[in-house]
């Protein structure tokens, strides 16, 4: 069966991969320490995703039309996909191997990986939410997908049917039937020509529920170490030794303040910052950041407000309420570790998120900048991204060093079932799901595509 005896684990980074981690693991009876250098949990990537839980939404990035569209989209300000060209290695290779993956074998064989994860995790969530209780304006209404262009439509329903394959039940529908799963579509409604629905998919704040289970863990005795940088990561032989951190939140912070952590294992969740962090002990994957957007507004006019979470195709953005506000994110930067808001293609992009919602549900919400005397709430986060944007869920070849990371734009859809799938592994079980875990891998789950790196 694997251990049983309780073990001490450290896990580095508290988004929502990371907190998840030490919730099974704290279920599983092991001892937990979380190292996170923010003074809370899910403050960087997890802070204002799309809010989205997502299993009938999960195509790869990759697919065969996306190098020709990339090219286009290179051009303008509000592609949904902008590949913004930098002088670093990681990020040409990224882009080989993510060409790599742009043909109809690999996009299949990556969706059935991601939809396999999808259903676990979503299945793991709901046992979390039956077990705490925790309240994070979840709306289980799913999630409807409109399109405006006829040409797309005509293929949305290859990919309903890919869906429909491997479980998921993602319907095609008319014009009338979205509207009366959305009414609040009506004043767009001569824009949209149809649309897909899964019911069984649902949309929350990834944050406020991030944030509810660390509190959870901390009350059943796991330590979390707010404002602490990791400094390196201490090797000895063939595996991790000891961690070496330092608090960030005082003035003079120097060599003196090292503190040095042993555990029995070391879990890397760190998103985007995971795979310079593993560099430093030789593993080596491609995991680069995507920079998304969001925005939050305020819900003028609830009655007219959507219930009902749904995607835009036409400009690959998400929109949820949550309570009363609405949240709307999407577009991917590949363009390194920029975080900024004030660059003119920033204030563009953020602009198209505002313009979108005014668009599409005129006047149910407060879209006015600043200026104009209004409060959005504008971010950015990197979603760090993998080619097959498949997530490294495993063991290193690196003694007691595990990994979790590169959930692209699903790491609030996977969050829960991948803290799940890696406690189960660190105890030495194999968790219930055709997936191709990182590392020691038994040879009945399909193994990754060619995109792993040496390391």
């Amino acid at each position: 069966m694997g251990h049983t005896e309780p073990m001490k684990i450290i896990i580095l980074g508290a988004g929502i991969i990371g907190v998840s981690t030490a919730w099974h693991l704290l279920e599983q009876g092991h001892e937990v320490t979380v190292v996170e250098r923010q003074p809370d949990a899910a403050l960087e990537t997890s802070f204002a995703n799309a809010a989205q839980i997502s299993v009938s939404y999960c195509e790869p990035w990759a697919n065969r039309d996306a190098p020709l569209k990339a090219l286009k989209w290179m051009f303008s300000k509000e592609a949904p996909l902008l590949f913004r060209p930098q002088l670093d290695w990681q990020q040409w290779r990224w882009g080989l191997q993510f060409l790599s993956q742009c043909n109809d074998a690999a996009f299949e064989r990556n969706v059935q990986q991601l939809v396999a994860l999808g259903a676990y995790s979503h299945t793991a969530l709901k046992d979390v939410v039956r077990a705490t209780g925790i309240d994070y304006s979840r709306l289980e209404h799913g999630i409807a997908h409109y399109y405006t262009d006829q040409k797309s439509f005509d293929t949305a329903g290859d990919a309903a049917s890919l869906m429909r394959k491997y479980g998921v039940s993602r319907q095609i529908v008319t014009r009338d039937e979205l509207l009366r799963i959305e009414p609040a579509f009506k004043t767009f409604s001569d824009r949209i020509v149809g649309g897909t629905y899964t019911a069984s998919d649902e949309s929350g704040d990834a944050r406020v529920f991030t944030q509810a289970l660390a509190q959870r863990c901390k009350a059943r005795g796991a330590e979390f170490l707010y404002h602490h940088d990791v400094v390196r990561l201490n090797k000895l032989g063939g595996a991790i030794e000891s961690i070496a951190i330092r608090a960030n939140n005082t003035p003079a912070a120097s060599q003196i303040d090292l503190k040095t952590l042993k555990a029995d294992h070391y879990v890397v969740a760190c998103g985007s910052y995971t795979a310079p962090l593993l560099r430093t002990v030789g593993v080596d994957l491609p995991i680069y950041p995507g920079k998304g957007y969001s925005a939050t507004f305020k819900i003028k006019r609830p009655e007219l407000a959507p219930r009902v979470s749904s995607i835009d195709d036409q400009m690959k953005i998400a929109i949820s309420r949550l309570g009363d506000e609405l949240r709307v994110a999407g577009t991917i930067e590949v363009g390194g570790y920029d975080l900024s808001l004030d660059s003119p293609l920033a204030r563009a992009r953020c602009q198209m998120l505002s313009n979108r919602i005014e668009t599409v549900f005129p006047g149910v919400c407060d879209t006015r900048n600043e200026t104009e005397g209004g409060t959005p709430h504008y971010w950015a986060g990197l979603r760090p991204a993998t080619p097959t944007n498949i997530p490294y869920i495993g063991q290193t070849p690196v003694g007691k060093l595990w990994i979790n990371a590169g959930h692209g734009t699903l790491g609030w859809t996977h969050g829960a079932g991948s803290g799940k799938a890696l406690a189960e592994l660190i105890c030495g079980r194999q968790p219930e799901m055709n997936f191709g875990f990182y590392g020691n891998t038994p040879s009945r789950t399909p193994k990754l595509a060619p995109v792993t790196a040496a390391g």
